[in-house]
């Protein structure tokens, strides 16, 4: 079921829960220490028959008030904060513990009464429970609930305990008997709203923290996180030749499809890693992955508000800055054009010139390229919708007058390969037969380049190619750009195995590291191969990646002070990874090279942002003393809603 469907009944609940008036006020947790109130002396226990409507399905019957927590009655245990919570808890976290969190709530709330004594719960069940679910709250943002805290409302079993979970745990057992099939990974294939999608990335990577993370790079017009989930070993760093590859979604607000696969994938890489899938486990361990499920979070809204049926072609296609996102990064590719003629002038990492800053940049766009610029990406695919095809660069025409021009990079056999590798594992999209979306791609086997289909200028696969090292495709998902909730899952089958061999891909061509005479890296070195006028650079530690096609090649390294060192190469084609071919160069004395070509305004490849006019874009809104402002999650007007004191123990910070 989906969220948003759930929340109008959750916020019916809270006012049904919240009508009880007249109820002594209670002391929140710590207030009594603090001297905010005083608890008055405690009522005569007594035992009585269940009467909490959450609970009822407990292994006893009689229960004892005073609780553990200290209600004294039916009437303040259901006004409490902790019952609501229990009461929202399954839609909350979309339903993942939701029933062993009830089971032990309900062991404090509406403890067990034996021979007219309490029976405390054992802290072994709910230690159990914290360490299987604790990621669930990591998830959403939200603190472990105080009253299932296992130390202080909990017991030993030399104390005399009981297990809430025991009848819960034989269901379990009795089910798994009858299950024969292996475990497999369960995804919810329904469409997520911005908060569901923060809350599954947080959720998943909490449920994976040992090779998984989220992280910012920035901020939409309105405010909204583009939220990245990594996948690594060892997440948080860049580990020495290791490649790292990048899949961004819902560039275009209304194309929604490639948004839900990248929520589904994380999804399966997480929980197939658990499983133990080799095939997921080597390419974790192997392989830093980074996913960008929606680059345009506020685009989403506009279209997510009409749904499928009524979307247009265009609603939500642009930011809220009515700028189209794939036609706002800097225009490197006529800049290419322009020089080509001279002789010495490479294809690569190309500056962003400073006229591009006068202009209208996206917050968007500004934080995709520091976030391109910050990690030594080796490949990337932009998921679009409209269409069934991978586009590859150029994305912009040779030749101004031309909309329909081949205009191929110096890297065209490598990018024909990499779009081959998506549209061979697809479903349907290298079928010559299969119907298109009004395109012609007779007997192209659902691969073009990108100015042969249309040309347009400021795309982000032209970027990714001209400014950095990383060689990205636009994948094209199909006609519908925002398809019925029903076809989720068919699309989830068709383009699973193709977002699984892109991935792999990042280990084509060769690798190495360009160290000194002493074995340290030397960082920013040039690799070039003959006859490919496009150079890549060495990461922070001297390790470099180079797509290849295989075959026979001449590479040439240099770096400012160091002598230059040549090798040929031969790749097979029956290499399933990448080449290790590593470099050693001598220092020399610093000579400028009197051949070299001086071309104006090709220096300023670190200027980036030179006038701080979008720095406002990665900042912080901060308080009154210049404290970063906290925002509240998006869960808390559950609470807030039912007019009792705010449970700001659910609040991480």
């Amino acid at each position: 079921m989906h969220r948003e469907h759930t929340m109008p009944s959750m916020f019916i609940l809270l006012s049904v829960l919240a009508a009880g008036f007249g109820a002594p006020r209670r002391c929140e947790p710590g207030d009594e220490a603090l001297g905010r109130c005083r608890i008055p002396e405690e009522e005569n226990a007594a035992c009585t028959d269940m009467a909490l409507a959450y609970c009822q399905d407990v292994p006893y019957s009689s229960i004892m008030f005073p609780n553990i927590i200290g209600h004294r009655n039916r009437v303040e245990a259901e006004l409490g904060a902790e019952y609501l919570l229990m009461s929202v808890m399954h839609g909350l976290l979309n339903g993942e513990c939701s029933e062993e969190l009830r089971l032990l709530g309900c062991s404090v709330l509406a403890p067990r009464c034996q021979a007219g004594r309490m029976l405390k719960p054992c802290r072994s069940s709910c230690e159990a429970v914290r360490k299987g679910c604790s990621h669930a709250f990591e998830g959403i943002e939200m603190a472990w609930p105080y009253f299932l805290d296992c130390d202080r409302f909990f017991v030993s079993d030399q104390e005399g305990c009981y297990d809430p979970l025991s009848q819960f745990k034989a269901r379990q057992q009795i089910a798994y008997a009858n299950f024969t099939d292996e475990p497999s990974t369960i995804i919810q294939f329904t469409y997520h709203t911005n908060a569901q999608m923060w809350s599954t990335l947080k959720r998943t990577a909490a449920k994976c923290a040992h090779i998984s993370r989220t992280y910012s790079i920035g901020r939409s017009v309105e405010g909204k996180d583009l939220l990245v989930i990594e996948f690594s070993n060892n997440p948080g760093e860049h580990e020495l030749l290791e490649p790292e590859m990048k899949y961004v979604g819902n560039m275009h607000g209304n194309e929604v499809l490639g948004r839900q696969l990248l929520i589904y994938l994380t999804e399966y890489l997480c929980s197939e890693y658990l499983l133990g899938n080799e095939r997921i486990q080597t390419l974790i361990n192997t392989t830093r992955i980074h996913i960008l499920p929606s680059m345009n979070p506020d685009g989403y809204e506009l279209a997510a508000a009409e749904g499928h049926i009524f979307n247009g072609w265009t609603s939500g296609r642009r930011n809220t800055q009515n700028i189209d996102l794939n036609r706002n990064f800097p225009a490197l590719t006529s800049v290419a054009y322009s020089r080509h003629r001279y002789r010495r002038f490479r294809v690569d990492h190309i500056p962003i010139p400073d006229s591009y800053w006068f202009g209208q940049v996206a917050p968007e766009t500004y934080a995709v390229m520091k976030w391109i610029r910050s990690v030594p990406f080796v490949l990337s695919a932009s998921l679009h919708g409209g269409e069934l095809v991978v586009s590859y660069p150029f994305d912009f025409s040779r030749h101004p007058q031309e909309d329909k021009m081949h205009s191929p990079t110096p890297d065209e056999q490598v990018f024909k390969q990499l779009a081959r590798t998506y549209a061979d594992a697809h479903a349907e999209m290298a079928n010559n037969n299969t119907d298109r979306c009004g395109g012609s791609f007779t007997n192209r086997r659902g691969i073009i380049n990108g100015a042969e289909w249309y040309s347009f200028a400021g795309g982000m696969a032209d970027f990714n190619y001209l400014h950095s090292n990383c060689f990205e495709v636009t994948v094209e998902l199909g006609c519908d750009k925002y398809p019925s909730e029903e076809a989720l899952y068919p699309e989830w089958k068709r383009n699973k195995e193709s977002l699984l061999s892109f991935m792999e891909a990042v280990h084509q061509g060769i690798k190495g590291v360009v160290r000194d005479q002493h074995g340290n890296g030397i960082k920013g070195a040039t690799i070039s191969v003959r006859g490919i006028r496009h150079d890549i650079t060495t990461a922070e530690d001297g390790d470099y990646w180079r797509m290849l096609t295989p075959g026979m090649h001449i590479l040439t390294v240099t770096a400012s002070g160091y002598s230059k060192a040549v090798k040929r190469i031969n790749l097979p084609r029956s290499m399933s990874r990448a080449g290790r071919v590593d470099f050693v160069l001598k220092k020399v004395p610093y000579e400028p090279d009197v051949d070299d070509l001086y071309i104006p305004g090709m220096e300023t490849y670190e200027r980036f942002d030179p006038y701080n006019q979008f720095q406002s874009y990665t900042q912080r809104e901060l308080g009154e003393n210049g404290e970063e402002r906290q925002e509240k999650p998006w869960w808390w007007a559950y609470f807030t809603q039912s007019g009792n004191s705010a449970p700001t123990w659910l609040l991480r910070n």
